[in-house]
């Protein structure tokens, strides 16, 4: 990875003087992309509900593909013949990819995990088999061609309490990492590996320490948003990102919730993912500031303000509460409509957490939402003190 040319540009723009928050910018191959980012999750190369074109007009910077899934339907082959995820989706802005390691958990069933790779059951055809090596991992993201690439992990559910199990994830992680830089063939992709080690501070320690020795562009968070308590998360997260190195970006993944944003903003993280803004508004529920409206509920029958007042995306702008309640759950356009502003949510809380850090307003950001979160200020104690571990005190 130490090749002339660098397929990503990382630069801190902005520090919060209170806490670990800051403001950076990555250049990428496919254009800038401004962190604290959220990054929607297009599994097979397309947000369920909602076209490229929209992303665009969003001003999505960067979105995620799943690696197994692709790798599985439409296959290598194909889209090799495309020219590449980007090409084969009408996408012109960034792609990450995952390496497929988190379906060692959420399809632990059909899968057999050795030091070789991971063996599953396919999901298309029930008698077929597909092997998932780190060498077959990096060799379908580099056909996808996505500008930022997983190593494959060797994934514990966190909850898992098997210490010389998840021992063996973290050494088999490094190993496998190394596998992955081997067989990456591209220069115009980064490659992050993935610090793994669940709940357990000296594993996770352990491993971030063995993967910073390895000359890569950034570091993703892995192991978490698993079932684990909100107090062993947040412990999780600021000891992961006081282990990884300041000038390069970090990753928390598989975490979406606006409250969770907000806190881990405040504890160091860079980048984030999750299906659940695009999941929820398929079930008919919108994202706000205070939490999240279920437009199935009766009570919006006759409600016709928009989803947001203060918000500015094409749902809001057009459509009522009332239309959309009547609508949601039964006609497909519902689940574009309520996408729409669910995304629209998501990038404009982190443009309001970049903003704050800019601006020096940070705490003050923080203290606001949460107030709008819990108005009697009965603040979870994991809020309290997560915040309170960055100097950010909740009053």
């Amino acid at each position: 990875m130490s090749g002339k040319s660098k397929p990503l540009l990382f630069t801190v723009l902005s520090e919060c003087k209170t806490s670990r928050a800051r403001v950076s910018r990555m250049e990428l191959p496919h254009g800038p992309v401004d962190t604290p980012v959220f990054m929607p999750v297009g599994t097979q190369g397309t947000l369920k509900g909602i076209l490229p074109e929209q992303l665009e007009k969003l001003n999505l910077q960067i979105l995620l593909a799943n690696t197994y899934h692709l790798g599985t339907k439409p296959g290598v082959d194909i889209l090799k013949k495309a020219g590449g995820l980007h090409k084969f989706m009408n996408w012109n802005r960034n792609l990450l990819t995952d390496s497929g390691g988190f379906q060692m958990v959420s399809l632990l069933k059909l899968a057999e995990i050795t030091e070789e790779g991971v063996k599953f059951q396919s999901l298309n055809e029930q008698k077929a088999e597909v092997m998932l090596t780190p060498e077959h991992s990096i060799e379908i993201q580099n056909t996808i061609g996505a500008d930022i690439m997983m190593q494959l992990d060797d994934v514990v559910k966190t909850t898992n309490p098997d210490k010389e199990r998840i021992k063996l994830s973290v050494e088999r992680t490094t190993r496998w990492l190394d596998r992955c830089l081997k067989a990456h063939k591209r220069e115009d992709q980064s490659l992050f590996p993935i610090v793994q080690g669940t709940l357990y501070e000296d594993l996770r320690e352990q491993s971030a320490k063995d993967l910073i020795q390895r000359d890569v562009h950034g570091y993703a968070i892995g192991g978490l948003s698993g079932g684990e308590s909100k107090d062993d998360f947040w412990r999780m997260v600021l000891l992961s990102t006081n282990l990884l190195p300041k000038n390069k970006p970090r990753y928390l993944m598989g975490v979406g919730f606006a409250t969770d944003l907000v806190v881990c903003c405040a504890l160091g993280v860079d980048m984030f993912d999750c299906v659940f803004p695009t999941r929820t508004a398929r079930f008919g529920c919108a994202l706000v500031m205070n939490g999240q409206i279920n437009l199935r509920i009766s009570k919006y029958k006759n409600d016709y303000n928009p989803i947001d007042p203060d918000c500015e995306c094409d749902t809001c702008k057009r459509y009522t509460r009332a239309y959309l309640h009547c609508i949601v759950t039964n006609i497909p356009v519902a689940c574009h409509l309520v996408t729409i502003h669910n995304v629209h949510f998501q990038l404009r809380l982190m443009k309001g957490i970049r903003d704050s850090i800019t601006s020096g307003t940070f705490p003050e950001f923080v203290a606001d939402f949460m107030l709008k979160n819990y108005p009697d200020k009965n603040y979870p104690t994991w809020i309290k003190e997560s915040l309170g571990a960055v100097n950010i005190s909740l009053h």
